[in-house]
């Protein structure tokens, strides 16, 4: 069986990691957190999220951890960013690359962004469109690509209709994400199948959570699709507020023992990027 000789692992736990948290962590104990992790060999670290924080107070202190950590050459750190104003944060904190989301079911879409589908693309593309003119590199998420916690199955036309919106804008990589930690191997096939006749499979990432305990397996099964991209989450830390059920994101260093242990490339080293001080301090 052939796989990839090399795979890019993206970390997301600073941001989606403790997005949910309901423990306090301080700024200086996130930047230290990310300084850490910007020495392991990590080529992309998620650091936050400029949203209103209201919505994510685990995340009201962005601006701050964004700009007073130590960056290294080679680490692309990025920012989740929902509309203009958080644009204009994430701009003036000088991050490397803008990521918007969006799902891919109405209800979600409703709940995690409170606008329907429709009137959420005109918003991205407008963060989108001024980030690209800005010098900045875009991401977009689409959320429930596997199954909704309010409406159950997703169309995979659904998941095409929205991806394709967000090529438009100008994005330079889409992540699918299973919200809900529901996929399972041969439904990430099929739907990749599917996927890979329309769009490259460098513009993909997976980003699986780890409720059922599929995300391992999922990942495999991507592997054998030729997908080298993938979202993580050290120690497993993650879920999403608006996504009743969710678990937590697969565990980075769980990802990192299954590629090495079957030969495949990543650059990071296991050791400095295993579970670290922080996460003791979570309850």
């Amino acid at each position: 069986m052939k796989f990839p000789k090399s795979v890019t692992i993206k970390e997301v736990g600073p941001r989606d990691g403790l997005q949910n948290e309901k423990a306090v962590i301080t700024a200086r104990d996130k930047i230290d957190w990310i300084n850490k992790l910007s020495k392991s060999g990590l080529s992309y670290i998620e650091i936050t999220s400029f949203v209103n924080p209201k919505w994510i107070p685990a995340l009201a202190d962005c601006y701050e951890v964004a700009t007073s950590i130590e960056k290294q050459p080679g680490v692309t750190y990025a920012a989740l960013v929902p509309n203009q104003k958080g644009l204009e944060k994430a701009l003036s904190a000088n991050v490397d690359e803008v990521s918007v989301f969006m799902s891919a079911s109405e209800t979600h879409n409703k709940k995690n962004i409170n606008k329907s589908i429709e009137e959420t693309y005109p918003i991205l593309n407008n963060v989108v469109s001024e980030a690209i003119n800005e010098g900045k590199t875009t991401r977009g998420y689409v959320s429930t690509v596997f199954g909704c916690p309010y409406e159950g199955e997703v169309n995979v036309e659904d998941v095409m209709k929205v991806s394709e919106k967000l090529f438009e804008m100008g994005i330079s990589e889409l992540s699918l994400g299973d919200t809900i930690g529901i996929a399972t191997p041969n439904q990430v096939q099929v739907l990749l199948e599917q996927f890979l006749k329309r769009f490259p499979e460098d513009k993909i990432a997976l980003h699986f959570h780890d409720t059922r305990g599929m995300a391992i397996a999922n990942i495999y099964a991507s592997l054998q699709m030729g997908m080298t991209t993938f979202d993580s989450s050290l120690g497993g830390l993650g879920g999403c507020p608006y996504a009743p059920g969710a678990s937590g994101n697969v565990a980075t260093d769980d990802v990192l023992y299954m590629l090495h242990g079957m030969g495949i490339e990543t650059n990071i080293n296991e050791k400095k990027s295993q579970r670290q001080p922080l996460l003791l301090k979570l309850p």
